[in-house]
Formats: C-alpha cells, sequence, structure tokens
C-alpha cells in the first residue's frame, strides 16, 4: 500500500471543508429565484423585500457543546429549568434577516437533562418585547397538552409548572399556541432528556443539534428582510432548511464548534422541530455506530446504520467515531436541502493518518 503524501491530504481534507460549500453552496443569484418553469428555465424577479434590519442578536444557533453533562447521581432530584420566550431579528446567513421566535434567544432551545423519576420545575416567562402569547408542550410530561394550557402566558408574564418525568428518552419540547407551526418554523423548539436509572454508556463529547425549515417571502440567499410566509408553510415549500437555526451554522465557515481526536467517541442528539418535514440524518463519510430511533433509549440501538429517518417532532440519538481525520458533513439526505437551502454541520476529527484504513492514492 503506498504511503499517503502529507500535504496532498491536507489538501484533500481542505477541499473536503470547502466540498461543503460545492456541496452546499448553489443557492442562485441573490433577489433572483433559481428556477423559473414559465420561461424555460430563465429566473424570474424575486418578491421585493424590506432592506435588512439591524439584529437583535448576533446569533440565534445554539452551540452544539452546551449541553448539561451526564447525570451521575442515582436518586432522583429536583430539576429548575427556566425558559424565556423571546422574538428576536437575527440573520439567517449573511445579508438576510428574520424576525425568530425563541426559547432564551437561541435554537434550538436549551438542552433540559432529567433522569426517571425527576420533577421538573419549570419558570416559564414570556419576554416583555413579545407581540404575542407562547407557551410550551413537553413530550416527556404526561398532562394536559404536555403541559402547553398551564404555561400560555401573553407578553411580561410568568408561570410555573411541576412535572415528573416517569419514562426515559430523548424528546421534543415546542410552543404549541395556535399557529403552532409558524411559532415551531420560527425556531420554538428544543429537546428534553430524560436518562434511564442506570444512566448512559460513557462517550468522549456529545453534541446537541436540531433541524427546522423555515417559511419565508422571499428567495434563499435574497437579501433584505425576510417576512413569514404561511402560503408556502401550507404547501410545505421552504425557503430555509437550517441545523440550528442559521444556515451552514456548525461548519468552519462559521461556528467551527464540533471538534474531536480520532480516538474519540461521539454521541449526538438530534431533534427535529418540524415543522412539517422529517429528516434523512446522515454522516457523509462514516455511519451512526448505534441509533436510538426515535430518542428509545429503552429499546436496543441499531449498529452501523447509513442514514436514520428523523420524523417532525422526534429525535434521534446517535454515536458516531472516526479513524481517519477530516471533516464529516452531517446532513439530511434530501440533498436538496443541503445544497440549496442550509442543512448541513460538520464534525471535524484530528489525528494521525492510517493508511490501513483510509490511503488515497498520491
Amino acid at each position: 500500500m503506498n504511503q499517503p503524501n502529507t500535504t496532498r491530504r491536507r489538501m484533500l481534507q481542505g477541499m473536503g471543508v470547502g466540498g461543503a460549500a460545492a456541496l452546499a453552496g448553489c443557492s442562485g443569484r441573490p433577489g433572483l429565484s433559481a428556477v423559473d418553469p414559465n420561461t424555460g428555465g430563465e429566473p424570474a424577479e424575486a418578491a421585493d423585500l424590506e432592506p435588512a434590519k439591524a439584529v437583535d442578536v448576533d446569533r440565534v444557533a445554539a452551540d452544539p457543546r452546551d449541553l448539561p453533562p451526564p447525570i451521575t447521581r442515582d436518586e432522583p432530584a429536583v430539576v429548575p429549568v427556566t425558559l424565556e420566550t423571546e422574538e428576536v431579528v437575527a440573520e439567517i446567513e449573511p445579508g438576510v434577516t428574520f424576525t425568530y421566535m425563541t426559547f432564551n434567544r437561541q435554537i434550538p432551545g436549551p438542552f433540559v437533562r432529567t433522569r426517571v423519576g425527576d420533577t421538573v420545575d419549570l419558570t416559564f416567562r414570556n419576554n416583555t418585547s413579545s407581540t404575542m402569547a407562547h407557551n410550551v408542550d413537553f413530550h416527556a410530561c404526561r398532562g394536559p397538552g404536555g403541559g402547553a394550557e398551564a404555561t400560555t402566558v401573553g407578553p411580561g408574564e410568568e408561570t410555573n409548572l411541576k412535572f415528573k418525568v416517569t419514562y426515559p428518552g430523548a424528546f421534543i419540547y415546542h410552543c404549541a399556541v395556535a399557529n403552532v407551526d409558524y411559532h415551531i418554523s420560527s425556531g420554538m423548539f428544543g429537546i428534553i432528556l430524560v436518562e434511564p436509572e442506570e444512566g448512559l454508556p460513557e462517550v468522549d463529547h456529545e453534541f446537541y443539534l436540531g433541524q427546522h425549515e423555515v417559511y419565508t417571502n422571499g428567495d434563499t440567499g435574497q437579501e433584505g428582510h425576510h417576512q413569514f410566509d404561511f402560503e408556502k408553510m401550507a404547501d410545505e415549500n421552504p425557503t430555509y432548511s437550517l441545523i440550528n437555526g442559521e444556515k451552514y451554522a456548525i461548519t468552519p465557515g462559521k461556528y467551527d464548534e464540533m471538534n474531536v481526536k480520532t480516538d474519540e467517541t461521539v454521541r449526538i442528539f438530534y431533534g427535529v422541530g418540524g415543522p412539517n418535514q422529517f429528516s434523512s440524518f446522515h454522516a457523509i463519510g462514516s455511519v451512526w455506530d448505534e441509533v436510538w430511533s426515535q430518542g428509545s433509549i429503552a429499546s436496543e440501538p441499531q449498529r452501523y446504520v447509513q442514514t436514520t429517518p428523523v420524523l417532525p417532532g422526534s429525535t434521534a440519538i446517535v454515536t458516531m467515531h472516526s479513524p481517519v481525520p477530516g471533516g464529516y458533513k452531517l446532513v439530511d439526505h434530501a440533498l436538496s436541502r443541503v445544497a440549496r437551502k442550509g442543512a448541513l454541520a460538520i464534525v471535524n476529527v484530528e489525528g494521525p493518518e492510517p493508511p490501513e484504513v483510509f490511503d488515497p492514492a498520491e
């Protein structure tokens, strides 16, 4: 077997990151729709947009590393959780602003970690700047609306809810007021994990990602301020499909935050808010070593899965590792969502090159 050419290998790895942009970067000319079937493929003029607005936050993408550590206690506890709903203007991509709805100014909302038998002590607050009522429905909660009825509050209001988590798994939570699809599409979803009493197997890294689609009155990449488009949502024709709320958010070109070594194991909690489309979750250049479909920790995992479906309003827990260094693209394998609408994250793996596993020709 030939020894790898290190310089060329590094160049190829660089192309792997750039290749993400190649795979994911064909959004067409700003201000024009990509194809008009009525003009033989000639671009059509897009809708007029307001100029991009000043942003309230520089970032809505949740840091994928920002989740509580695994639970080591062996008795139930009261877990305090504070969620504040806030409507904020931020960029989906440079030059494109949108008014998101968020839990704690991030998408997905904060990762809530509990253990079977715990009691969640929730403080739920609606920011005074909000323009509408909000609430939260926990799929891990046994009770009317998953708590939605008990937590509905108007701008400037606050309430409290306590509920016991009685079954293990990774579950979505989301806003569930009228026009629930509008609120979820605008960013109001997250994951609550309920660990089994025996805990989870040890890994070296855990990451938290969430996918949703956004429906706007503009085209993908069209500069300006995008308003929400209810007709596009009814037709299930999103402008963007996003991982962590921004186009290509968790990549070296933006927030380069998923970095591991070749001898390390990774667990990913992946939630799909939807509101309509499921994700075909896939790692390019690897497989999922283990998959707990729908976050069902109580079930035995599937092994060596190439692509796993994650339904809207559900989750997957997956593990992976790679003995070969490089950039590993995490995508929705409905690949037009990657190449044109933003659904991409990258895990960067560093370490020695193993020619016995992967040896590109010089």
